[in-house]
């Protein structure tokens, strides 16, 4: 198994990475594949048609924003949302758009990316079809693609077979279950770490790798930092306000070093910072999620400032070990809210946090598996249920609360000597069954849970 940590931690855009990232990441490919075919010059109509959990929801989480910046040309890693929604508005205005930003072609925004949330594609719920036209009307090209979770996209050649994400570079230290990775640390005496940086060294150098991590970090500070200083009220129809701000300034205003647990508040502080930050559509990094994005950041930070001799190295240890949980959960089940609900989202992040945090305060193998299955089983079953189809409620608090299990989890586990009657693997395949059979309505529809119970208050979002 290869999946590197740049796979499962990478820099987006918010609200959502399996309906604003991946969307977006989907239209920009099948633009480059128009001009690799040839066919870009010759299109005179484009049309995207959204299915399932992307139709359903496509306004409330940016679907539709980002298929036409996709189409344009952008890609979420380096698209500023804010520098090109004015283009995206005059789109709408205009009735034109210059696809992969050389080829001029109408565009009706409402009408060329129909919502079809009672429709779904085969193989997945985050289904897309293009359709590339000749002026005379005939179909140049049509393509399906499906958005899978954590930004992850596949192309209906892609979708015959098992689904095979990761590359083909040979590793060390391949693992395809909980007990193969403990196995590899057992015979060799290595952190799990150290096992995930000898896979990723396979593949670069040892300090692009160390540098690739720590910008990564330095992405999530600076969500941290916007979130924190950004105050109002959040797009869309909710009119859910921002709280980061207002909780610093509380924060900094009390002077009570003794309170046992005011650490717990600077770890939702930042969770809150980063998952407005992505409902309000700005610059975050999977973590592996969108909608999970705040844990990982919140985690980390508690480690940086609040352990005592954290440092860069612990940064970097932590990150490679939350990826080896997280290559678990992507292969073995889903982080996918479409498809196994949120504990596919904000489980799979939290069992992630707890490793990488049990891991840098000083857990062997065992206890960080311990903290990572703690992390997990105390979130299976939780549905994802947007109201409005907004990443907002109960999205943010989830990840705060998300952040202090992930503590609590990596602190129990360590407490222990890693012997515990439920693996990792057996929690995994829980999930996995758990989210089968869960009901599409809890799978981020906002046709389920609390998007349906406060419905009646809400406007169409």
């Amino acid at each position: 198994m290869t999946l590197s940590v740049f796979d499962l931690f990478s820099v987006g855009v918010g609200p959502s990475s399996s309906h604003t990232v991946g969307p977006m990441r989907a239209a920009h490919t099948f633009v480059r594949r128009l001009e690799d075919l040839g066919l870009l010059d010759r299109v005179g109509a484009v049309r995207c048609e959204l299915y399932g959990s992307l139709g359903a929801t496509g306004i409330g989480h940016g679907t539709v924003t980002a298929v036409v910046l996709g189409l344009m040309g952008h890609r979420p890693d380096l698209v500023d949302p804010v520098a090109v929604q004015p283009q995206v508005d005059e789109i709408r205005r205009e009735g034109r758009l210059v696809l992969g930003g050389t080829r001029p072609v109408p565009f009706s925004i409402d009408e060329d990316i129909p919502l079809l949330g009672r429709e779904r594609l085969p193989f997945h719920t985050n289904g897309m079809r293009f359709v590339a036209r000749d002026e005379a009307g005939s179909v140049l090209e049509q393509r399906d693609y499906f958005s899978i979770g954590g930004g992850f996209v596949l192309d209906e050649d892609e979708t015959d077979g098992p689904v095979l994400l990761e590359d083909r570079t040979p590793v060390p230290y391949p693992f395809g279950s909980g007990e193969e990775l403990l196995a590899h640390a057992r015979r060799t005496g290595l952190r799990i770490s150290d096992l995930m940086m000898a896979n990723e060294v396979a593949r670069r150098p040892e300090e692009e790798v160390r540098a690739g991590i720590l910008h990564i970090w330095s992405v999530m500070q600076e969500c941290v930092a916007n979130g924190i200083k950004t105050a109002g009220i959040l797009p869309g129809g909710l009119k859910v306000r921002r709280r980061a701000a207002a909780l610093l300034q509380k924060l900094e205003s009390e002077s009570d070093e003794r309170d046992p647990l005011r650490a717990m508040e600077w770890v939702t502080l930042y969770a809150l910072a980063v998952n407005e930050e992505n409902a309000a559509g700005g610059r975050v990094v999977t973590a592996p999620t969108n909608g999970a994005a705040g844990i990982v950041p919140a985690v980390l930070h508690y480690y940086a400032n609040f352990v005592e001799n954290a440092d860069d190295d612990g940064i970097v240890r932590f990150l490679l070990t939350a990826t080896a949980v997280g290559i678990l959960f992507k292969e073995n089940a889903s982080i996918s809210g479409a498809e196994v609900g949120c504990q596919g989202e904000v489980g799979s992040a939290c069992s992630m946090a707890a490793a990488g945090l049990a891991e840098v305060i000083g857990g062997t193998p065992e206890q960080v598996e311990n903290a990572a299955e703690i992390g997990i089983e105390h979130n299976l079953g939780l549905t994802c249920d947007p109201v409005g189809g907004l990443v907002q409620i109960p999205c943010i608090e989830r990840n705060a609360i998300g952040s202090i299990k992930a503590i609590a989890a990596a602190r129990m586990a360590i407490r222990g000597d890693g012997v515990h009657h439920v693996r990792l693997d057996q929690a995994i395949q829980t999930m996995r069954d758990t989210g089968a059979d869960m009901a599409d309505k809890y799978k981020e529809t906002a046709r389920g849970g609390l998007a349906l119970t406060i419905a009646q208050n809400v406007p169409e979002c």
